[in-house]
This record gives C-alpha cells, sequence and structure tokens, in this order.
C-alpha cells in the first residue's frame, strides 16, 4: 500500500475486529494489513482473560510473538524444540516472553482482568491450534501411528472444539474445581516465585 494512497488508512479501532468470544471477559481482537492497510511485517492480537482462562496451545508458522503483560498477569509457556523441554514465563504488566517463529506455546492467565498485547513480525499472523490438530487428524491415523485403541481416542478427544482459541470452553464441568484451585493459587502467589513454587500451585502445568 503506498502512503500517499487516498486509500491508506493511518488508525483503526480493535474493538470493531474481533478474532473470537468466548464471554465478556474471555476474548481476542485482532489487528493485521486486513484491518490497517499501511501496516508491514507487524500484526497484533489484543487479548482478555480471567483466571485460569488458557490461550490454547497453538504455533504461529510464519511469525514471532512478543507477549506484553498490560495488566494482570499470566505465564507463557513454549515448548523449546531444541532442548524438548517447556518453559514458563511467568509476566506481569511492563514484563514480556518472546515466542521465537513456529514454536509450540500457550499462555494462561493467571489472575482476573488479565490484559495481554501478542505481537507478531508478520502482516497477519497464521496460526495451527492444538484443537485443530486433535480433531482434524483422522482418528485412524493418530491411534495406528501411536498403537492405541481407536475408539479410546475417539472418546478422549470428543470434547475438544476444533479452534478453541480460549479455553476452558464454556460448558466445562471442570471449571468450577479449577476456579477454586486457582483461587488457592493466587492466595499463596509471589510475583517472585521459585521454580518450584509454580510447579506446586500451577493447576495447568504438564
Amino acid at each position: 500500500m503506498a502512503l500517499n494512497s487516498q486509500t491508506a488508512q493511518f488508525t483503526y479501532d480493535l474493538n470493531k475486529s474481533p478474532l473470537m468470544k468466548k464471554d465478556k471477559n474471555n476474548y481476542i481482537n485482532i489487528l493485521g494489513v486486513q484491518q490497517l492497510n499501511t501496516l508491514k511485517n507487524v500484526s497484533l492480537l489484543d487479548i482478555y482473560l480471567s483466571a485460569n482462562n488458557v490461550v490454547e496451545p497453538h504455533y504461529h508458522q510464519n511469525a514471532a510473538e512478543l507477549v506484553y503483560c498490560i495488566s494482570g498477569a499470566a505465564v507463557v509457556s513454549i515448548l523449546n524444540p531444541n532442548t524438548k523441554q517447556i518453559q514458563n514465563f511467568p509476566i506481569i504488566p511492563g514484563q514480556v516472553a518472546n515466542v521465537p517463529k513456529a514454536w509450540w506455546h500457550y499462555e494462561v492467565a493467571t489472575v482476573d482482568n488479565t490484559h495481554l498485547l501478542a505481537i507478531f513480525d508478520a502482516d497477519t499472523p497464521e496460526v495451527i491450534l492444538g484443537s485443530d490438530l486433535l480433531k482434524l487428524t483422522p482418528s485412524n491415523i493418530m491411534a495406528h501411528t501411536y498403537c492405541m485403541d481407536e475408539s479410546k481416542w475417539k472418546e478422549a478427544i470428543k470434547p475438544v472444539t476444533p479452534s478453541t482459541f480460549i479455553g476452558p470452553t464454556k460448558d466445562c464441568k471442570k471449571q468450577q474445581n479449577r476456579s477454586h484451585r486457582s483461587s488457592q493459587y493466587q492466595n499463596q502467589h509471589d510475583w517472585n516465585y521459585s521454580q518450584q513454587q509454580y510447579y506446586s500451585y500451577f493447576p495447568y502445568h504438564y
């Protein structure tokens, strides 16, 4: 887009560009070149989460992601393909976590009213979601590849909704119990906690 073009856009309201909405407290707005045509090599997701809500495991095949915490608190978890280990990075307002291009990752809010800004080095962030991998890969292939009973695999992934984006889903029966555990976690939480404390209290570690 030529910057001197009469159709060049230099401002945009993200509230008009929802990517998905789980409920009034958990939703994502998107800004890319399709929304603001003067963007070049940058885009973002405006993410709002309540405690224990998860931006589901996923990766961006075309972009690195810088996650900035505006308010609240979250843990950004990354699967390091070099070490084959999950690395967990707690962030609070003013702090960031960097996710390299195509690395598997997810974000979990640890308090209510968490607001994250995910910034990408691409005009539009592309994404492969964990829910889509689980639901769209033929069950017979998964069962055969990993020597599983196909009926058990189908039963295990039955509750998974493609393109979940933010989980758990609103009808998750475990949500009440998780919320209770989250409250316990928050009461004992220290922002300078050790890795051992994180694994003791946080309900979504793997």
